[in-house]
C-alpha cells in the first residue's frame, strides 16, 4: 500500500506534552461560528481538544465586535474591532503564544500589535487567498500574493497542512513554515452511519459534494460532469439558488452535520471534489473515514491526501468517478481512521513560537 501522507500520523499525540509547549495560549481569527467552513471546523476542534489537554485557550474572533458583511459572502462577518480592543484582550490574558489564524481584518490588527512591539507569533495559510480573491474580482492572483507575503513575513512560523501547499509558499518568499495537518472526528464520521432517506430512491452511483456552495469550490463542474447515476450537494451558500436552477436535475440537500452528515457520506457511492483552490479538504478525509472513496482533479489538497487505494485524481471528473468507484470501502474507512486531531493538534503546538512569561505593552 502507498505511504500514508505527512497529514495521516496516526496517534502522535506525545508531541502535546513536550518541553517548552505553550498552556496559555491565544487565538485570533476572522473565521469562527456560525460561520460553518473547514477553517472555523479546524479552529474550534483544535480549541476543544486544546482545552481537553488541561491548556488555555483564549479566542479573538468577530462575535465580540461589531460587524459587517464581507463583499459577495454576507455569511462572513468582517469585525469592526478597535486595536485598543484586540490589544487589552491578549494583555489581559497573558498568553505563552500567539496565533493569528486569519488574513482578515482581526488578524491584521493582532500582526500590527505583536510586529510593532516584536512579539513573536504564528501564523496559518487556511484558503488559496489570491485564487479565491482572484475568482470574486477577475483581477490577478499575483497581486494578492504580494499581500500574503507582506502578511505571513514577520511571522516565526506560518502552519500549512500539505506539502504542495507548503511548495507553493516557499515559492512566493516564506520560509519558516510547519506542518499542521487535519482530523476526523471518529466517533460520528463511521460507515455504519445511516443514509438519509432521501437516497432511498436515488440511480446509483450517488455522486456527492459536501461543502460550501460558492464560486471557488467550482461545483458547476462536478454538476455539468455526464456520469450517470446521481449528483447530490450538501452545504449551503452564495451559489445554491444559481445552481439549483442550473441544474435541477441535482438533489441539494442544504446543511448537515453530526451523523445526519456522516450518513450522507456512508450512503453515496463516491465523494467528489471539485475545488481547484482549497490547501487541504477536509471533507475529503470525513467521507474517507465513513468508506466513501474520494474523486478530484489533481490540485493542491486532493494530490496529497488521495492515495490509489481510496480514491482517483484527473483532470477528467467523470474519469476519476469512475476509477473512485473500484476502491475497496474498507481500506477507505481505515485510511480515513488514520487522521487524528490528537496527532494534528500535537502538531498545531509543536509549531507554536512560545514567548515566555512577558508584560504586553499597551497598543
Amino acid at each position: 500500500m502507498t505511504a500514508l501522507p505527512l497529514n495521516a500520523l496516526g496517534d502522535r499525540a506525545d508531541l502535546a506534552d513536550a518541553p517548552g509547549t505553550p498552556r496559555r495560549i491565544a487565538i485570533v481569527t476572522d473565521a469562527w461560528l456560525p460561520q460553518m467552513n473547514g477553517v472555523v471546523r479546524t479552529l474550534a476542534t483544535t480549541c476543544e481538544v486544546l482545552r481537553e489537554q488541561g491548556r488555555e485557550v483564549l479566542v479573538i474572533s468577530p462575535d465580540q465586535f461589531a460587524s459587517l458583511p464581507c463583499p459577495t459572502y454576507p455569511e462572513i462577518r468582517l469585525a469592526l474591532a478597535p486595536p485598543g480592543k484586540v490589544a487589552g484582550k491578549l494583555r489581559d490574558f497573558a498568553p505563552e503564544a500567539i496565533h493569528i489564524a486569519t488574513e482578515g481584518p482581526l488578524g491584521m490588527t493582532a500582526r500590527r500589535y505583536c510586529a510593532k512591539h516584536g512579539i513573536r507569533f504564528t501564523t496559518a495559510y487556511h484558503t488559496q487567498f489570491p485564487d479565491y480573491l482572484a475568482k470574486r474580482t477577475h483581477l490577478p492572483a499575483a497581486w494578492f500574493w504580494r499581500y500574503i507575503g507582506w502578511f505571513h513575513g514577520p511571522a516565526s512560523r506560518v502552519l500549512v497542512a500539505t506539502e504542495s501547499i507548503r511548495g507553493e509558499l516557499r515559492d512566493h518568499g516564506l520560509k519558516r513554515l510547519h506542518h499542521w495537518g487535519r482530523g476526523v472526528d471518529l466517533a460520528c464520521f463511521t460507515p455504519d452511519a445511516p443514509s438519509p432517506p432521501e437516497y432511498a430512491d436515488l440511480a446509483r452511483p450517488i455522486q456527492l459534494y459536501v461543502g460550501r456552495v460558492a464560486i471557488e469550490k467550482n461545483i458547476g463542474a462536478f454538476l455539468s460532469g455526464s456520469y450517470p447515476g446521481s449528483k447530490v450537494v450538501v452545504g449551503d451558500g452564495p451559489e445554491l439558488e444559481t445552481l439549483r436552477t442550473r441544474f435541477p436535475e441535482a438533489l441539494f440537500l442544504g446543511r448537515k452535520a453530526g451523523r445526519e452528515l456522516a450518513g450522507c457520506y456512508a450512503g453515496a457511492d463516491v465523494f467528489v471534489f471539485p475545488s481547484r483552490t482549497d490547501t487541504f479538504g477536509l471533507v475529503m478525509i470525513e467521507a474517507l473515514a465513513c468508506g466513501t472513496p474520494v474523486a478530484a482533479f489533481p490540485a493542491a489538497g486532493p494530490k496529497d491526501i488521495v492515495i490509489d487505494e481510496v480514491g482517483a485524481l484527473s483532470e477528467r471528473l467523470d474519469r476519476a468517478i469512475a476509477a473512485a468507484l473500484f476502491c475497496d470501502r474498507k481500506a477507505c474507512a481505515a485510511y480515513g481512521a488514520s487522521f487524528s486531531w490528537e496527532a494534528a493538534t500535537a502538531q498545531f503546538l509543536s509549531g507554536l513560537a512560545a514567548f515566555g512569561d512577558i508584560d504586553l505593552p499597551p497598543a
